[in-house]
């Protein structure tokens, strides 16, 4: 019992943990389920049931195999944005509403890279795109670097230097970006729970923000590189790409690389992690003031009397779940 306490402490089991159907196994990532569902060295009797119930996307039990041909047909979603983007041209329908849209609203932002420097390494954001929560395209435009462009990466990014020529400056880009993610909120009264500034989704959003020279509260970002559930079993990122192959079963990024069509991606991972059924809680982070003392070590004897049970239901999570935005 002194073993499982010290785990409980260290470990931040909680509801919102992905666990296997099968055995109840708490898992820290989708990755580490995967890995005990189907990985090289699953548990036996998990990967039998799962191979004839399991989806293997969202890694879900269903109740009998045909219910699981229904529920993977609807989980597998569909690519095929490219042709609509193809000719999307630019776009701007940037609006501040100052919080009078009903519910905490919901963007998606990616941005392509040129090349700058001597070897052509250095970063500069060349094009940007905004998607709403229902993957329409809001903002759409290249962006003309404060420095000269040294490769333009034609391969990956498709964007030639008559595109950049008459483009709009980087220091406008930001602005309009930066307000309408504000929404009419000063930016020192932003906060995560309520108010009328939105939520930003992304992939590597640090990486995008710092080339657009952007500034956003790290409360507001729901990162899916960052995402504890979607990170590997080594604690690093999982690339985009084999997010949205794995969790949403189609390909992006073949050839021609569309910042639009990250976004789109970026977006459904979202929104399929914020639909996650959870239990609700009243306070479920670790971190909230209410569970810090919950196993403390002056609690020693009477937590190693409880049941594996009665800690689980005290023990909370170490990082918000993006169910808590629903």
């Amino acid at each position: 019992m002194e073993h499982l306490v010290e785990h409980m402490r260290t470990s931040y089991h909680s509801v919102h943990e992905p666990m296997c159907g099968i055995c109840k196994k708490h898992c820290r990532s989708y990755e580490s389920l995967r890995e005990h569902l189907i990985g090289p060295l699953p548990k036996q009797e998990c990967k039998s049931i799962f191979s004839i119930r399991g989806c293997r996307f969202c890694l879900t039990i269903l109740d009998s195999p045909n219910a699981r041909r229904v529920h993977q047909e609807r989980c597998q979603l569909s690519g095929g944005l490219l042709a609509s983007f193809a000719n999307l041209g630019l776009r701007d329908s940037l609006t501040i509403d100052n919080g009078y849209a009903r519910g905490r609203q919901v963007v998606a932002l990616a941005c392509k890279m040129v090349g700058g420097g001597s070897d052509g390494s250095l970063d500069l954001c060349a094009r940007v795109c905004l998607v709403d929560e229902n993957e329409n395209v809001i903002f759409h435009t290249y962006v003309k670097p404060p420095i000269p462009v040294t490769n333009y990466r034609y391969e990956t990014t498709g964007i030639r230097p008559e595109y950049l020529r008459d483009a709009t400056p980087l220091r406008q880009v930001q602005k309009k970006i930066q307000d309408f993610l504000c929404n009419g909120e000063p930016m020192w009264k932003i906060r995560p729970r309520g108010g009328k500034a939105r939520i930003l989704v992304g992939h590597n959003l640090d990486h995008d923000l710092d080339r657009l020279q952007l500034e956003y509260p790290a409360g507001m970002m729901r990162d899916t590189a960052k995402y504890p559930p979607l990170m590997k079993t080594s604690k690093l990122s999982n690339s985009l790409k084999y997010l949205t192959q794995a969790y949403l079963g189609y390909d992006i990024q073949t050839g021609m690389q569309d910042p639009c069509e990250d976004c789109v991606a970026a977006m459904r991972l979202y929104t399929r992690m914020r639909s996650q059924n959870h239990t609700m809680e009243d306070y479920p982070l670790a971190s909230d003031p209410q569970n810090r003392n919950n196993f403390a070590s002056w609690r020693q004897s009477e937590l190693e009397r409880m049941s594996p049970e009665e800690m689980l239901a005290i023990s909370k999570s170490d990082y918000y779940c993006w169910c808590l935005d629903s």
